[in-house]
Protein backbone atom coordinates (compact mmCIF):
# COMPACT_ATOMS: atom_id res chain seq x y z
CA UNK A 1 0.00 0.00 0.00
CA UNK A 2 1.19 3.48 -0.79
CA UNK A 3 0.40 6.04 1.91
CA UNK A 4 1.10 9.70 1.38
CA UNK A 5 -0.20 13.19 2.04
CA UNK A 6 -0.48 15.36 -1.04
CA UNK A 7 -1.80 18.62 0.32
CA UNK A 8 0.77 20.04 2.68
CA UNK A 9 4.45 20.67 3.14
CA UNK A 10 6.24 20.81 6.49
CA UNK A 11 7.47 24.33 6.99
CA UNK A 12 7.81 25.38 10.65
CA UNK A 13 7.69 29.10 11.35
CA UNK A 14 10.45 30.15 13.66
CA UNK A 15 12.59 28.32 16.17
CA UNK A 16 9.69 27.37 18.46
CA UNK A 17 7.74 25.68 15.68
CA UNK A 18 10.92 24.02 14.41
CA UNK A 19 11.51 22.43 17.83
CA UNK A 20 7.87 21.43 18.10
CA UNK A 21 8.01 19.62 14.75
CA UNK A 22 11.07 17.64 15.78
CA UNK A 23 9.53 16.83 19.14
CA UNK A 24 5.99 15.87 18.13
CA UNK A 25 6.11 14.85 14.48
CA UNK A 26 9.23 12.71 14.16
CA UNK A 27 7.35 10.31 11.90
CA UNK A 28 6.87 13.08 9.35
CA UNK A 29 9.46 14.00 6.72
CA UNK A 30 11.90 16.35 8.38
CA UNK A 31 13.87 17.26 5.25
CA UNK A 32 11.52 20.16 4.66
CA UNK A 33 12.32 23.18 2.52
CA UNK A 34 13.90 26.01 4.48
CA UNK A 35 12.61 29.59 4.00
CA UNK A 36 15.15 30.28 1.27
CA UNK A 37 14.48 27.10 -0.71
CA UNK A 38 10.75 27.62 -0.23
CA UNK A 39 10.76 30.37 -2.82
CA UNK A 40 11.81 27.98 -5.58
CA UNK A 41 10.26 24.69 -4.38
CA UNK A 42 8.15 23.27 -7.20
CA UNK A 43 6.90 20.19 -8.99
CA UNK A 44 6.02 19.97 -12.68
CA UNK A 45 6.36 23.74 -12.97
CA UNK A 46 3.99 24.55 -10.11
CA UNK A 47 5.64 26.59 -7.37
CA UNK A 48 4.53 25.54 -3.91
CA UNK A 49 4.28 29.16 -2.84
CA UNK A 50 1.58 29.76 -5.47
CA UNK A 51 -0.72 26.83 -4.64
CA UNK A 52 -1.03 27.30 -0.88
CA UNK A 53 -4.23 28.27 0.85
CA UNK A 54 -4.51 31.95 1.71
CA UNK A 55 -5.06 33.10 5.28
CA UNK A 56 -8.15 35.28 5.45
CA UNK A 57 -6.66 37.32 8.28
CA UNK A 58 -3.53 38.66 6.62
CA UNK A 59 -3.18 37.12 3.16
CA UNK A 60 -0.26 34.89 4.15
CA UNK A 61 0.00 31.21 3.24
CA UNK A 62 -2.42 28.93 5.04
CA UNK A 63 -0.69 27.32 8.01
CA UNK A 64 -1.71 24.47 10.31
CA UNK A 65 0.07 25.00 13.61
CA UNK A 66 -0.84 21.55 14.94
CA UNK A 67 1.40 20.02 12.25
CA UNK A 68 3.76 22.92 11.47
CA UNK A 69 2.76 22.80 7.83
CA UNK A 70 1.72 25.04 4.99
CA UNK A 71 -1.43 23.74 3.35
CA UNK A 72 -2.07 23.49 -0.38
CA UNK A 73 -5.53 24.54 -1.53
CA UNK A 74 -7.70 21.57 -2.55
CA UNK A 75 -9.58 23.94 -4.87
CA UNK A 76 -6.57 25.42 -6.67
CA UNK A 77 -6.49 24.08 -10.28
CA UNK A 78 -2.69 24.30 -10.38
CA UNK A 79 -2.41 22.20 -7.22
CA UNK A 80 -4.87 19.65 -8.63
CA UNK A 81 -2.88 19.52 -11.85
CA UNK A 82 0.34 19.00 -9.89
CA UNK A 83 -1.22 16.26 -7.76
CA UNK A 84 -2.68 14.53 -10.82
CA UNK A 85 0.71 14.46 -12.55
CA UNK A 86 2.43 13.18 -9.41
CA UNK A 87 -0.18 10.46 -8.95
CA UNK A 88 0.09 9.25 -12.53
CA UNK A 89 3.86 9.11 -12.17
CA UNK A 90 3.51 7.22 -8.89
CA UNK A 91 1.26 4.65 -10.52
CA UNK A 92 3.75 4.20 -13.33
CA UNK A 93 6.83 3.88 -11.10
CA UNK A 94 5.47 2.08 -8.01
CA UNK A 95 3.54 -1.23 -8.27
CA UNK A 96 1.21 -0.65 -5.31
CA UNK A 97 -1.91 -2.73 -4.65
CA UNK A 98 -3.95 -0.02 -2.95
CA UNK A 99 -3.48 3.59 -2.02
CA UNK A 100 -4.20 5.70 1.04
CA UNK A 101 -4.32 9.42 0.40
CA UNK A 102 -3.89 11.15 3.72
CA UNK A 103 -5.29 14.38 5.15
CA UNK A 104 -8.39 14.75 3.00
CA UNK A 105 -9.50 17.65 5.13
CA UNK A 106 -8.35 21.20 5.82
CA UNK A 107 -6.11 21.30 8.87
CA UNK A 108 -5.53 25.04 8.45
CA UNK A 109 -9.20 25.36 9.33
CA UNK A 110 -11.63 28.23 9.04
CA UNK A 111 -8.90 30.87 8.83
CA UNK A 112 -8.43 29.83 5.19
CA UNK A 113 -9.01 29.86 2.22
CA UNK A 114 -9.13 33.33 0.78
CA UNK A 115 -7.49 32.50 -2.54
CA UNK A 116 -9.02 33.78 -5.75
CA UNK A 117 -10.26 30.31 -6.71
CA UNK A 118 -12.23 29.81 -3.49
CA UNK A 119 -13.62 33.34 -3.60
CA UNK A 120 -14.78 32.80 -7.18
CA UNK A 121 -16.35 29.43 -6.35
CA UNK A 122 -18.22 30.82 -3.33
CA UNK A 123 -19.59 33.59 -5.53
CA UNK A 124 -20.39 31.32 -8.48
CA UNK A 125 -22.03 28.42 -6.65
CA UNK A 126 -23.58 30.14 -3.65
CA UNK A 127 -23.86 33.79 -4.64
CA UNK A 128 -21.88 35.07 -1.65
CA UNK A 129 -18.76 37.10 -1.03
CA UNK A 130 -16.41 35.99 1.74
CA UNK A 131 -16.73 38.78 4.34
CA UNK A 132 -13.72 40.35 6.05
CA UNK A 133 -12.33 38.15 8.80
CA UNK A 134 -13.77 38.95 12.20
CA UNK A 135 -17.18 40.08 10.99
CA UNK A 136 -19.19 38.61 13.82
CA UNK A 137 -22.40 38.06 11.87
CA UNK A 138 -20.48 35.52 9.74
CA UNK A 139 -17.46 34.38 11.75
CA UNK A 140 -19.00 34.34 15.22
CA UNK A 141 -16.76 34.82 18.25
CA UNK A 142 -13.21 34.53 16.90
CA UNK A 143 -11.75 35.05 20.36
CA UNK A 144 -12.57 31.39 20.93
CA UNK A 145 -10.43 28.54 19.56
CA UNK A 146 -10.70 28.17 15.77
CA UNK A 147 -12.66 24.91 16.09
CA UNK A 148 -15.52 26.91 17.65
CA UNK A 149 -15.72 29.75 15.14
CA UNK A 150 -18.72 30.42 12.96
CA UNK A 151 -22.26 31.75 13.22
CA UNK A 152 -24.46 28.89 12.06
CA UNK A 153 -27.53 31.12 12.35
CA UNK A 154 -26.18 32.83 9.23
CA UNK A 155 -27.04 30.82 6.06
CA UNK A 156 -24.01 32.32 4.31
CA UNK A 157 -21.69 30.76 6.89
CA UNK A 158 -23.49 27.42 6.54
CA UNK A 159 -22.89 27.65 2.79
CA UNK A 160 -19.20 28.41 3.43
CA UNK A 161 -18.80 25.27 5.51
CA UNK A 162 -20.63 23.16 2.92
CA UNK A 163 -18.48 24.50 0.11
CA UNK A 164 -15.28 23.63 1.96
CA UNK A 165 -16.50 20.06 2.44
CA UNK A 166 -17.54 19.85 -1.21
CA UNK A 167 -14.05 20.95 -2.24
CA UNK A 168 -12.48 18.07 -0.31
CA UNK A 169 -14.96 15.57 -1.77
CA UNK A 170 -14.22 16.84 -5.28
CA UNK A 171 -10.52 16.30 -4.65
CA UNK A 172 -11.11 12.71 -3.52
CA UNK A 173 -13.26 12.14 -6.60
CA UNK A 174 -10.38 13.36 -8.78
CA UNK A 175 -7.98 10.95 -7.06
CA UNK A 176 -10.38 8.06 -7.62
CA UNK A 177 -10.76 8.95 -11.30
CA UNK A 178 -6.98 8.58 -11.67
CA UNK A 179 -6.34 5.44 -9.59
CA UNK A 180 -9.28 3.66 -11.23
CA UNK A 181 -9.65 0.08 -10.06
CA UNK A 182 -6.97 0.44 -7.38
CA UNK A 183 -8.68 0.47 -3.96
CA UNK A 184 -8.66 3.94 -2.40
CA UNK A 185 -8.96 4.96 1.23
CA UNK A 186 -8.19 8.03 3.29
CA UNK A 187 -6.56 8.25 6.70
CA UNK A 188 -8.46 11.08 8.39
CA UNK A 189 -11.97 9.75 7.93
CA UNK A 190 -14.09 10.67 10.92
CA UNK A 191 -17.62 12.01 10.89
CA UNK A 192 -20.18 12.88 13.54
CA UNK A 193 -19.67 16.03 15.65
CA UNK A 194 -20.11 19.60 14.42
CA UNK A 195 -16.54 20.50 15.37
CA UNK A 196 -15.28 18.56 12.34
CA UNK A 197 -16.91 21.16 10.08
CA UNK A 198 -14.13 23.56 11.01
CA UNK A 199 -11.55 21.39 9.24
CA UNK A 200 -13.93 20.22 6.48
CA UNK A 201 -13.58 16.60 7.59
CA UNK A 202 -16.63 14.62 6.48
CA UNK A 203 -16.36 10.95 5.59
CA UNK A 204 -19.97 10.77 4.42
CA UNK A 205 -19.29 13.36 1.71
CA UNK A 206 -16.17 11.47 0.56
CA UNK A 207 -17.63 7.98 0.79
CA UNK A 208 -18.94 7.62 -2.80
CA UNK A 209 -15.34 7.69 -4.06
CA UNK A 210 -13.73 5.39 -1.47
CA UNK A 211 -13.29 1.62 -1.45
CA UNK A 212 -12.20 1.09 2.17
CA UNK A 213 -13.09 2.93 5.36
CA UNK A 214 -10.74 3.36 8.27
CA UNK A 215 -11.37 4.54 11.82
CA UNK A 216 -8.16 5.81 13.38
CA UNK A 217 -8.46 4.20 16.79
CA UNK A 218 -4.87 4.90 17.94
CA UNK A 219 -4.13 3.01 21.21
CA UNK A 220 -0.90 4.42 22.54
CA UNK A 221 -2.12 6.19 25.69
CA UNK A 222 -4.31 5.28 28.65
CA UNK A 223 -7.45 6.88 27.18
CA UNK A 224 -7.67 3.93 24.78
CA UNK A 225 -9.26 1.69 27.41
CA UNK A 226 -12.30 4.01 27.50
CA UNK A 227 -13.59 2.40 24.32
CA UNK A 228 -17.33 2.81 24.92
CA UNK A 229 -17.11 6.50 23.94
CA UNK A 230 -15.88 5.39 20.48
CA UNK A 231 -18.56 2.80 19.80
CA UNK A 232 -21.00 5.14 18.01
CA UNK A 233 -18.34 6.41 15.63
CA UNK A 234 -17.11 2.88 14.94
CA UNK A 235 -20.60 1.65 14.07
CA UNK A 236 -21.29 4.72 11.96
CA UNK A 237 -18.07 4.03 10.06
CA UNK A 238 -19.21 0.43 9.69
CA UNK A 239 -22.56 1.51 8.25
CA UNK A 240 -20.85 3.79 5.72
CA UNK A 241 -18.74 0.84 4.58
CA UNK A 242 -21.76 -1.47 4.47
CA UNK A 243 -23.70 0.95 2.27
CA UNK A 244 -20.75 0.96 -0.13
CA UNK A 245 -21.30 -2.65 -1.08
CA UNK A 246 -20.00 -4.12 2.18
CA UNK A 247 -16.64 -2.47 1.63
CA UNK A 248 -13.89 -3.27 4.15
CA UNK A 249 -14.21 -1.37 7.42
CA UNK A 250 -10.94 -1.09 9.31
CA UNK A 251 -9.93 0.00 12.83
CA UNK A 252 -6.38 1.32 12.92
CA UNK A 253 -4.28 1.40 16.07
CA UNK A 254 -0.75 2.46 16.96
CA UNK A 255 1.04 1.17 20.02
CA UNK A 256 4.46 0.38 21.45
CA UNK A 257 3.46 -2.10 24.16
CA UNK A 258 1.72 -5.46 23.95
CA UNK A 259 -1.50 -4.54 25.75
CA UNK A 260 -2.18 -1.59 23.46
CA UNK A 261 -1.90 -3.86 20.44
CA UNK A 262 -4.08 -6.49 22.07
CA UNK A 263 -6.75 -3.91 22.89
CA UNK A 264 -6.84 -2.66 19.29
CA UNK A 265 -7.14 -6.24 18.03
CA UNK A 266 -9.93 -6.98 20.54
CA UNK A 267 -11.87 -3.83 19.66
CA UNK A 268 -11.85 -4.78 16.00
CA UNK A 269 -13.23 -8.21 16.84
CA UNK A 270 -15.93 -6.73 19.07
CA UNK A 271 -16.95 -4.17 16.44
CA UNK A 272 -16.85 -6.75 13.67
CA UNK A 273 -14.32 -4.94 11.49
CA UNK A 274 -10.80 -5.56 10.21
CA UNK A 275 -7.82 -4.83 12.45
CA UNK A 276 -4.85 -2.82 11.24
CA UNK A 277 -1.90 -2.53 13.59
CA UNK A 278 0.21 0.20 12.06
CA UNK A 279 3.96 -0.20 11.75
CA UNK A 280 4.31 3.58 11.83
CA UNK A 281 6.66 4.40 14.69
CA UNK A 282 8.32 7.51 16.14
CA UNK A 283 5.04 8.96 17.41
CA UNK A 284 6.73 9.84 20.71
CA UNK A 285 9.51 12.34 21.28
CA UNK A 286 11.70 9.38 22.13
CA UNK A 287 10.78 5.71 21.99
CA UNK A 288 11.47 3.91 25.29
CA UNK A 289 14.17 1.25 25.27
CA UNK A 290 11.63 -1.53 25.83
CA UNK A 291 9.23 -0.41 23.10
CA UNK A 292 8.19 -3.31 20.86
CA UNK A 293 7.86 -3.40 17.11
CA UNK A 294 4.21 -3.68 16.16
CA UNK A 295 4.74 -6.86 14.13
CA UNK A 296 6.10 -8.53 17.27
CA UNK A 297 3.14 -7.25 19.27
CA UNK A 298 0.38 -8.33 16.93
CA UNK A 299 1.80 -11.58 15.51
CA UNK A 300 0.75 -13.78 18.49
CA UNK A 301 -2.84 -12.46 18.41
CA UNK A 302 -3.14 -12.87 14.65
CA UNK A 303 -1.74 -16.39 14.94
CA UNK A 304 -4.13 -17.21 17.77
CA UNK A 305 -7.04 -15.93 15.69
CA UNK A 306 -6.11 -18.03 12.66
CA UNK A 307 -5.80 -21.14 14.82
CA UNK A 308 -8.73 -20.70 17.21
CA UNK A 309 -11.29 -18.24 15.89
CA UNK A 310 -10.79 -17.51 12.20
CA UNK A 311 -13.97 -15.54 11.46
CA UNK A 312 -14.58 -13.58 8.25
CA UNK A 313 -16.13 -10.43 9.65
CA UNK A 314 -17.44 -9.33 6.23
CA UNK A 315 -19.61 -12.45 6.16
CA UNK A 316 -20.93 -11.68 9.64
CA UNK A 317 -24.24 -10.08 10.49
CA UNK A 318 -24.74 -8.13 13.70
CA UNK A 319 -27.62 -8.80 16.04
CA UNK A 320 -29.61 -5.58 15.69
CA UNK A 321 -32.43 -4.76 18.09
CA UNK A 322 -32.52 -0.99 17.68
CA UNK A 323 -31.70 1.47 14.92
CA UNK A 324 -30.20 4.78 16.06
CA UNK A 325 -30.44 7.79 13.75
CA UNK A 326 -27.35 9.97 13.29
CA UNK A 327 -28.19 13.07 11.26
CA UNK A 328 -25.59 14.58 8.94
CA UNK A 329 -28.07 17.39 8.24
CA UNK A 330 -27.89 18.45 11.89
CA UNK A 331 -24.10 18.24 11.80
CA UNK A 332 -23.63 20.06 8.47
CA UNK A 333 -25.95 22.91 9.49
CA UNK A 334 -24.42 23.28 12.95
CA UNK A 335 -27.77 22.57 14.61
CA UNK A 336 -27.64 22.87 18.38
CA UNK A 337 -30.21 22.69 21.13
CA UNK A 338 -30.91 25.54 23.51
CA UNK A 339 -28.41 24.14 26.02
CA UNK A 340 -25.63 24.19 23.40
CA UNK A 341 -25.42 20.43 22.87
CA UNK A 342 -25.84 18.77 19.47
CA UNK A 343 -27.49 15.72 17.94
CA UNK A 344 -24.23 13.75 17.96
CA UNK A 345 -24.15 14.15 21.76
CA UNK A 346 -27.48 12.32 21.90
CA UNK A 347 -26.24 9.64 19.52
CA UNK A 348 -23.26 8.99 21.76
CA UNK A 349 -25.41 8.97 24.90
CA UNK A 350 -27.74 6.40 23.36
CA UNK A 351 -24.80 4.36 22.15
CA UNK A 352 -23.24 4.22 25.60
CA UNK A 353 -26.53 3.20 27.19
CA UNK A 354 -27.14 0.48 24.62
CA UNK A 355 -23.63 -0.88 25.14
CA UNK A 356 -24.15 -0.94 28.91
CA UNK A 357 -27.35 -2.94 28.43
CA UNK A 358 -25.86 -5.29 25.80
CA UNK A 359 -28.46 -4.19 23.26
CA UNK A 360 -27.38 -4.67 19.67
CA UNK A 361 -27.85 -1.57 17.55
CA UNK A 362 -26.81 -0.04 14.28
CA UNK A 363 -26.60 3.50 12.95
CA UNK A 364 -29.13 4.88 10.47
CA UNK A 365 -27.83 7.86 8.52
CA UNK A 366 -29.59 10.65 6.67
CA UNK A 367 -29.83 8.96 3.25
CA UNK A 368 -31.45 5.81 4.66
CA UNK A 369 -33.86 7.93 6.69
CA UNK A 370 -35.21 9.28 3.40
CA UNK A 371 -35.93 5.78 2.06
CA UNK A 372 -39.11 4.23 3.48
CA UNK A 373 -38.53 1.00 1.60
CA UNK A 374 -35.19 0.51 3.34
CA UNK A 375 -36.62 1.42 6.74
CA UNK A 376 -39.42 -1.12 6.34
CA UNK A 377 -37.00 -3.99 5.68
CA UNK A 378 -36.47 -4.30 9.45
CA UNK A 379 -38.93 -4.54 12.32
CA UNK A 380 -36.70 -2.95 14.95
CA UNK A 381 -37.60 0.46 16.39
CA UNK A 382 -35.91 3.59 15.05
CA UNK A 383 -34.65 6.13 17.61
CA UNK A 384 -35.24 9.72 16.47
CA UNK A 385 -33.70 11.74 19.26
CA UNK A 386 -33.52 15.46 18.63
CA UNK A 387 -33.44 15.39 14.83
CA UNK A 388 -33.89 19.13 14.38
CA UNK A 389 -33.03 19.26 10.67
CA UNK A 390 -35.35 17.09 8.56
CA UNK A 391 -35.80 17.24 4.79
CA UNK A 392 -39.21 16.89 3.16
CA UNK A 393 -38.14 13.57 1.64
CA UNK A 394 -37.09 12.27 5.06
CA UNK A 395 -40.39 13.33 6.58
CA UNK A 396 -42.39 11.71 3.79
CA UNK A 397 -40.34 8.53 4.23
CA UNK A 398 -41.00 8.46 7.96
CA UNK A 399 -44.73 8.98 7.48
CA UNK A 400 -44.84 6.08 5.03
CA UNK A 401 -42.79 3.93 7.41
CA UNK A 402 -45.05 4.71 10.38
CA UNK A 403 -48.28 4.34 8.39
CA UNK A 404 -47.23 0.78 7.49
CA UNK A 405 -46.60 -0.22 11.09
CA UNK A 406 -42.97 0.84 11.50
CA UNK A 407 -41.82 1.46 15.06
CA UNK A 408 -40.14 4.66 16.21
CA UNK A 409 -39.20 6.40 19.45
CA UNK A 410 -39.21 10.16 19.00
CA UNK A 411 -37.76 12.79 21.30
CA UNK A 412 -38.25 16.48 20.47
CA UNK A 413 -37.15 18.68 18.81
CA UNK A 414 -38.07 17.18 15.46
CA UNK A 415 -38.15 18.88 12.07
CA UNK A 416 -37.84 22.41 13.38
CA UNK A 417 -35.44 23.20 10.51
CA UNK A 418 -35.15 22.09 6.89
CA UNK A 419 -32.22 20.34 5.21
CA UNK A 420 -30.43 23.65 4.64
CA UNK A 421 -30.76 24.76 8.23
CA UNK A 422 -33.63 27.24 7.78
CA UNK A 423 -36.20 27.32 10.57
CA UNK A 424 -39.70 26.19 9.69
CA UNK A 425 -42.69 28.25 10.75
CA UNK A 426 -44.40 25.03 11.86
CA UNK A 427 -42.15 22.11 12.89
CA UNK A 428 -42.81 18.67 11.44
CA UNK A 429 -43.34 17.41 14.98
CA UNK A 430 -46.75 19.12 15.01
CA UNK A 431 -48.04 16.95 12.17
CA UNK A 432 -46.40 13.71 13.24
CA UNK A 433 -47.79 14.00 16.78
CA UNK A 434 -51.25 14.90 15.44
CA UNK A 435 -51.41 11.79 13.27
CA UNK A 436 -51.08 9.49 16.33
CA UNK A 437 -49.33 6.61 14.59
CA UNK A 438 -49.86 3.29 16.38
CA UNK A 439 -46.18 2.40 16.82
CA UNK A 440 -44.81 5.91 17.36
CA UNK A 441 -43.76 6.52 20.95
CA UNK A 442 -43.19 10.15 21.88
CA UNK A 443 -40.65 10.11 24.69
CA UNK A 444 -40.08 12.90 27.14
CA UNK A 445 -36.81 14.80 26.89
CA UNK A 446 -35.20 12.46 29.42
CA UNK A 447 -31.86 10.67 29.36
CA UNK A 448 -31.52 7.51 27.25
CA UNK A 449 -31.15 5.58 30.52
CA UNK A 450 -34.50 6.84 31.82
CA UNK A 451 -36.24 6.38 28.46
CA UNK A 452 -34.94 2.84 27.96
CA UNK A 453 -35.80 1.81 31.52
CA UNK A 454 -39.34 3.11 31.16
CA UNK A 455 -39.94 1.40 27.81
CA UNK A 456 -38.65 -1.93 29.12
CA UNK A 457 -40.70 -1.71 32.34
CA UNK A 458 -43.86 -1.00 30.33
CA UNK A 459 -43.20 -3.98 28.07
CA UNK A 460 -42.76 -1.77 25.01
CA UNK A 461 -39.28 -3.11 24.37
CA UNK A 462 -37.86 -6.52 25.21
CA UNK A 463 -34.05 -6.86 24.95
CA UNK A 464 -32.60 -10.05 23.51
CA UNK A 465 -29.93 -10.26 26.22
CA UNK A 466 -30.43 -9.75 29.94
CA UNK A 467 -27.61 -10.14 32.45
CA UNK A 468 -28.79 -11.76 35.68
CA UNK A 469 -25.54 -12.54 37.53
CA UNK A 470 -21.97 -11.34 37.76
CA UNK A 471 -20.51 -7.84 37.54
CA UNK A 472 -21.96 -5.70 34.73
CA UNK A 473 -18.56 -4.60 33.45
CA UNK A 474 -18.46 -7.23 30.70
CA UNK A 475 -20.14 -6.08 27.47
CA UNK A 476 -21.40 -8.72 25.10
CA UNK A 477 -22.18 -8.36 21.40
CA UNK A 478 -23.55 -11.06 19.11
CA UNK A 479 -22.46 -11.44 15.48
CA UNK A 480 -23.96 -14.17 13.32
CA UNK A 481 -21.50 -16.21 11.27
CA UNK A 482 -23.01 -18.80 8.95
CA UNK A 483 -26.28 -18.14 10.83
CA UNK A 484 -24.66 -19.21 14.11
CA UNK A 485 -24.37 -16.69 16.98
CA UNK A 486 -20.86 -15.79 18.07
CA UNK A 487 -20.56 -14.02 21.44
CA UNK A 488 -17.90 -11.33 21.77
CA UNK A 489 -17.10 -10.25 25.35
CA UNK A 490 -15.21 -7.00 25.92
CA UNK A 491 -14.37 -5.46 29.27
CA UNK A 492 -15.86 -1.98 29.69
CA UNK A 493 -14.32 -1.64 33.16
CA UNK A 494 -10.66 -1.87 32.23
CA UNK A 495 -8.16 -0.07 34.43
CA UNK A 496 -5.32 1.40 32.37
CA UNK A 497 -1.88 1.02 33.90
CA UNK A 498 0.19 4.04 32.85
CA UNK A 499 3.87 3.96 32.12
CA UNK A 500 5.58 5.39 35.23
CA UNK A 501 7.31 8.17 33.33
CA UNK A 502 6.53 8.30 29.62
CA UNK A 503 3.72 10.46 28.27
CA UNK A 504 2.59 11.16 24.72
CA UNK A 505 2.98 14.55 23.10
CA UNK A 506 -0.32 15.71 24.58
CA UNK A 507 0.84 14.92 28.10
CA UNK A 508 -1.25 11.76 28.54
CA UNK A 509 0.55 8.76 30.04
CA UNK A 510 1.38 5.86 27.74
CA UNK A 511 -0.58 2.63 28.23
CA UNK A 512 1.75 0.05 29.73
CA UNK A 513 -0.66 -2.61 30.97
CA UNK A 514 -4.36 -3.30 31.60
CA UNK A 515 -6.06 -4.42 34.80
CA UNK A 516 -9.75 -4.98 35.45
CA UNK A 517 -12.18 -3.45 37.94
CA UNK A 518 -14.47 -6.48 37.65
CA UNK A 519 -14.54 -8.71 40.73
CA UNK A 520 -17.17 -11.33 39.86
CA UNK A 521 -16.23 -12.58 36.39
CA UNK A 522 -18.70 -15.46 36.34
CA UNK A 523 -21.48 -13.84 34.36
CA UNK A 524 -24.90 -15.22 33.48
CA UNK A 525 -27.18 -14.05 30.69
CA UNK A 526 -30.70 -14.89 29.67
CA UNK A 527 -30.92 -14.94 25.87
CA UNK A 528 -34.39 -14.53 24.38
CA UNK A 529 -35.47 -17.52 22.29
CA UNK A 530 -35.74 -15.23 19.27
CA UNK A 531 -32.00 -16.00 19.06
CA UNK A 532 -31.30 -19.65 18.38
CA UNK A 533 -28.41 -20.83 20.58
CA UNK A 534 -26.35 -23.97 19.84
CA UNK A 535 -26.36 -26.70 22.45
CA UNK A 536 -22.65 -26.15 23.11
CA UNK A 537 -20.30 -23.17 22.92
CA UNK A 538 -16.56 -22.88 23.51
CA UNK A 539 -15.17 -19.93 25.48
CA UNK A 540 -11.86 -18.79 23.98
CA UNK A 541 -9.42 -15.97 24.62
CA UNK A 542 -5.78 -15.21 23.84
CA UNK A 543 -5.46 -14.69 27.60
CA UNK A 544 -6.24 -18.39 28.07
CA UNK A 545 -3.90 -19.52 25.30
CA UNK A 546 -5.20 -22.57 23.46
CA UNK A 547 -7.10 -23.86 26.47
CA UNK A 548 -10.86 -23.17 26.33
CA UNK A 549 -12.77 -21.72 29.26
CA UNK A 550 -16.17 -22.79 30.55
CA UNK A 551 -19.58 -21.91 29.13
CA UNK A 552 -22.71 -23.52 30.55
CA UNK A 553 -25.93 -23.57 28.51
CA UNK A 554 -29.42 -24.55 29.61
CA UNK A 555 -32.70 -24.12 27.72
CA UNK A 556 -35.63 -22.75 29.70
CA UNK A 557 -39.12 -21.60 28.78
CA UNK A 558 -38.79 -18.51 26.59
CA UNK A 559 -35.06 -18.10 26.89
CA UNK A 560 -31.65 -19.76 27.03
CA UNK A 561 -29.47 -19.36 30.09
CA UNK A 562 -25.76 -18.96 29.44
CA UNK A 563 -23.05 -18.71 32.07
CA UNK A 564 -19.54 -17.73 31.00
CA UNK A 565 -16.63 -18.03 33.42
CA UNK A 566 -14.33 -15.15 32.46
CA UNK A 567 -12.04 -15.50 35.45
CA UNK A 568 -8.46 -14.75 34.46
CA UNK A 569 -9.54 -12.66 31.47
CA UNK A 570 -9.10 -8.89 31.62
CA UNK A 571 -9.82 -7.70 28.08
CA UNK A 572 -11.57 -9.98 25.59
CA UNK A 573 -13.11 -13.40 25.00
CA UNK A 574 -15.25 -15.06 22.36
CA UNK A 575 -17.94 -17.71 22.72
CA UNK A 576 -18.43 -19.73 19.56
Amino acid sequence: MDHYSCNHVERPRGEKEFRKLHKEQRHHTLLFHDPVAAETAQYEGHFFRDICEVDLRDGSRGYAAQYQMEAFCHNNPDFLDMHSKYLRRLMKDVPFDLIEVDDMCDYAGLATCGCVHCRERFKREYGHEIPPFGEKLFWGDTSKPMLLWGNYENPEFRDWVKMKMDIIADHVRLVKSIVGEKPLLTCCSSTGPIVLNSIALNLERMSPYLDMFMLENVGTNIRSTDWVRMDAEALQQKDIAMKRGNAPAIALSYTIYEKGGYLGWALSRFWGVANWSSTLNQRLEEDPADAMEIEDIIAPFNSWELKNSNIDYRKSKDLTEIRLVSSSLCRDNGFRYENGTEQWDRVRSWSEELVKNNIGYRIVRSAELANAEELLKEKTPVILDGIGCISQSQFDSLKTYLSKGGKAWLTLPFGTHDEKGFKRSVPFSSEIVYRKYKNLIITEAATPKETLSKLISKGLFRPMIRQVAGDPGWSVRIHFNENKPVFHFLNSAMIPVPHPSIKDNGGTPILKDIESAIINNKITFEIDNRVSIPSALSLLSPELGDKPGKMEISSLKGYTKITADLEGIKVYAVGQ
